[in-house]
């Protein structure tokens, strides 16, 4: 039986008593002072200590929250994973503690924040809900959505010093706000608070029913299914295959899975679930499915269909035999180098791993492909669908916005709210946006919007016009989505307004418009929203979509999405070459803009600069160039190409310290030589890894061909995809069970004789003796093992990487 407290005074007291034994500690608090972690300090750190997983998010909202109480909170214990809410100033106000022990779960929630006198002697009011195991499980799921929301980011000591520099120019220009705080330090600011659109809800979108026979797999999903096949053959452990919108995916996840005993399917979205769940159903009428969830916990079925917020819970996860699950499908796979999938795909060791998705290509500075090893089983992007008549032709339309972006505040991946809706809501803007989509719509229409209010205020103006339109989103009370899809579908409604919310999983193939009233920030978000309307139905033959294009970021790039030609570097022509059956049309004053554009664009050297300060600031550290290349937004080879070396561009970009800049200068020409010399096949840089491995005062020394044969063999083949792309050729195959002469022989006669022959005489091979033909003093050895070593693990990456491709 639940058991329910108010609590009034001395809040501290009792969550100090549940850090004390906690398993798991969530706080959520808008503000942190120095004076409330140092409160709980000890205690955090103790309980880190012994192992509990302890998550802390915080908010940026008017700049409250004390650079120094963060540092401190960084300062407790590594494992404490600390996350920053980036309000963008939309009030940000919650307060809960979670606590989750074995024989009891606690919620804390109420007005106290992270401060002394909070959790002491303020006047506060909070109320303690233990043993509801509903409730727990609905906060807990809401907090873990909230932490990992793309609304926050990780606490690291380069976010910090970016928030530090924020919080002084706010506090410079509103000179009366700190002064108040530092003296009352505690102050607790009651803001008048709304609900955050951005903070996901969990109703699920049900797609209408419909009764099936036995189903087979059709169009994309055969070809898909003949390579996964393949893939399993040669012994490979893990996939990707990349299917535009539309072709089916989960169907085809259904029918790969019915060759494993056990399966565990991951989504990010309870729809996308719920959804999965139903098409395993109708794949496999005969097994059984569970959810594991915030609200269900269900672990026994054939596939279980899991949350990833939920699953990535230290408690939920161990729940789990690691080598519980055969098959791991990751749907919407580009998400998965967030922490939470990392952490999850780190725990299992199933018998294989298949990530599914629509749009792979470095979600916004990430890459996936490594997590699957580079083996992309198979691809298929939308462009090819609609040449092969799976998905639904478009007739894309870029109509002439005005609005100055420029003008606008950029706040690293998205423009600042505030001042995107006073240029928004305007009924001249409006008046726009409804004459572009009389002009060229079809029926059934999805507007895509930036925010709440705007989805409201376009809606309103659409009905004001006479027009039959609503707007869905989190807020939404007065329709059902379910019902709001079924009136689309039906006619009943001419457009639905919507915030972010048919991305990923929902799908209303009548759909047959799709208008973009927002800037596009993100280009993956862009792909998902586009394939919202390409899927066939008997009441299209095709789609619209109405695009308002000004000077915003992203908008020359975009229409490289709908290019059918590879060879774009060569074109003089702004427009894309499009399938058969599809058009581009564009406005003049559209042409013109995405010319000037391309004219003005950034300089290649400061975009990289850019790319890399972005990444390091994620990072919180000076990145690998395997991170570079994994997680930047750049293409890696263009930092070699500007800067001859990545040590090149970190010198050029002030990263080096004064000692690294030394030795860089010293022994430049041999970090341009590993980078750039000439890599067939990986044998050069298997053959450096080899003299690597002998640590970094021994590394620099002589090797021969024997010497190196048992690391060459050895790395060369302990990994399938390896052993398939260098070691698979006749002149090779016979050294799998290893020769050592053969070995030696092999590499006498390619890397080494041939590596000497190009290396401008940094390198010789002589009487069967390898050698660097350069000293290295000792004060020097080890930053230039570091960096020797850094290039070479990037360079055998990034070549069967490529090669996988």
């Amino acid at each position: 039986m639940s058991k329910v407290q108010l609590i009034t005074s001395q809040l501290g007291t009792h969550l100090l008593k549940q850090i004390d034994s906690a398993s798991s500690i969530c706080i959520l608090t808008s503000f942190v002072m120095k004076s409330g972690v140092q409160y709980l300090r000890e205690a955090l750190k103790a309980a880190a200590e012994r192992g509990a997983e302890i998550k802390v998010c915080t908010g940026d909202y008017l700049f409250v929250t004390q650079p120094e109480a963060l540092r401190t909170l960084l300062e407790i214990d590594s494992r404490i994973e600390i996350r920053l809410w980036k309000s963008n100033g939309v009030s940000f106000h919650p307060k809960a503690y979670l606590f989750q022990k074995e024989n009891q779960d606690s919620l804390f929630v109420g007005s106290s924040n992270l401060s002394r006198s909070a959790l002491s002697n303020g006047v506060e009011w909070s109320l303690s809900v233990s043993d509801d195991e509903e409730v727990f499980s609905q906060g807990l799921h809401l907090f873990l959505e909230t932490f990992y929301s793309d609304h926050t980011i990780s606490l690291n000591h380069e976010t910090l010093k970016n928030y530090e520099k924020s919080y002084e120019k706010f506090h410079i220009t509103n000179p009366n706000l700190p002064q108040k705080w530092t003296e009352t330090e505690e102050m607790e600011l009651m803001l008048p608070s709304e609900v955050d659109e951005s903070i996901p809800t969990t109703e699920i979108i049900h797609e209408p029913s419909a009764p099936y026979g036995e189903i087979y797999p059709r169009f994309a999903q055969i070809e898909a299914l003949e390579e996964l096949n393949k893939t399993m053959e040669e012994d490979y452990d893990k996939a990707l295959v990349v299917m535009a919108t539309g072709l089916g995916k989960t169907y085809l996840a259904g029918f790969f899975a019915r060759n494993f005993k056990r399966v565990l399917f991951i989504a990010h979205l309870e729809e996308i679930l719920y959804q999965a769940k139903k098409s395993f159903q109708t794949v496999m009428p005969e097994e059984s499915f569970s959810i594991y969830n915030g609200k269900v916990k269900e672990r026994h079925g054939h596939t279980i269909f899991a949350s990833i917020y939920t699953l990535s819970m230290q408690r939920h996860l161990q729940v789990f035999d690691p080598e519980e699950f055969d098959l791991i499908i990751v749907d919407e796979f580009h998400h998965a180098a967030a922490e939470s999938y990392q952490r999850v795909l780190d725990y299992f060791k199933p018998k294989f791993l298949l990530g599914i998705t629509a749009t792979p290509d470095r979600n916004d500075n990430r890459d996936v492909y490594a997590i699957c090893g580079g083996n992309v089983a198979f691809r298929l992007d939308f462009l090819e669908a609609i040449q092969r008549n799976w998905l639904a032709p478009f007739k894309y339309f870029g109509v002439y916005d005005d609005t100055d972006y420029s003008q606008i505040t950029w706040l690293g991946n998205r423009y600042d709210e505030k001042e995107l809706l006073q240029l928004q809501l305007r009924d001249e803007m409006a008046q726009k946006v409804l004459n572009a989509w009389k002009d060229k719509r079809k029926t059934r229409t999805i507007g895509f919007c930036s925010s709440i209010r705007q989805a409201d205020f376009l809606s309103d103006f659409f009905n004001q016009k006479g027009y039959r339109a609503i707007s869905l989103h989190s807020r939404q009370k007065d329709m059902n989505r379910d019902d709001a899809i079924s009136q689309l579908t039906a006619g009943a409604l001419d457009i639905i307004f919507t915030v972010n919310l048919f991305n990923e999983g929902v799908d209303i193939p009548a759909v047959d418009t799709l208008l973009f009233v927002r800037p596009t920030e993100s280009l993956t978000v862009f792909t998902q929203q586009i394939g919202r309307g390409l899927r066939l139905h008997d009441s299209k033959d095709h789609c619209v979509i109405i695009d308002l294009i000004g000077n915003y970021r992203n908008a020359d790039i975009k229409l490289s999405l709908f290019d059918t030609d590879l060879s774009k570097q060569k074109k003089k022509t702004i427009e894309p070459i499009v399938p058969k059956l599809c058009e581009i049309k564009l406005d003049i004053q559209v042409i013109n803009l995405l010319k000037e554009m391309a004219k003005k664009k950034q300089p290649r050297r400061d975009k990289l600069v850019n790319d890399y300060h972005i990444l390091k600031q994620e990072l919180g550290r000076r990145p690998s160039y395997l991170e570079l290349h994994l997680k930047g937004a750049s293409d890696s080879p263009q930092y070699r190409q500007e800067f001859s070396s990545y040590y090149g561009f970190l010198e050029y970009a002030k990263e080096l310290s004064e000692n690294e800049s030394e030795i860089f200068h010293r022994y430049e020409q041999w970090l341009v030589e590993v980078e750039k010399t000439g890599m067939a096949k990986s044998y050069k840089m298997v053959v450096l890894l080899a003299m690597l491995e002998r640590g970094e005062y021994s590394w620099f020394k002589p090797i021969t061909s024997e010497e190196a044969a048992p690391f060459f063999h050895s790395y060369l083949t302990e990994t399938e995809y390896r052993k398939q792309i260098d070691f698979a050729d006749k002149s090779s195959k016979k050294l799998w069970n290893y020769d050592e002469d053969a070995v030696s022989k092999l590499i006498a006669t390619m890397p080494m004789s041939k590596w000497s022959g190009s290396s401008k005489g940094l390198i010789s091979y002589e009487e069967d003796i390898f050698k660097l033909n350069f000293d290295v003093s000792s004060e020097d050895q080890r930053v230039l093992f570091d960096m020797t070593k850094d290039i070479c693990e990037y360079r055998l990456h990034y070549h069967f990487e490529r090669k996988a491709k």
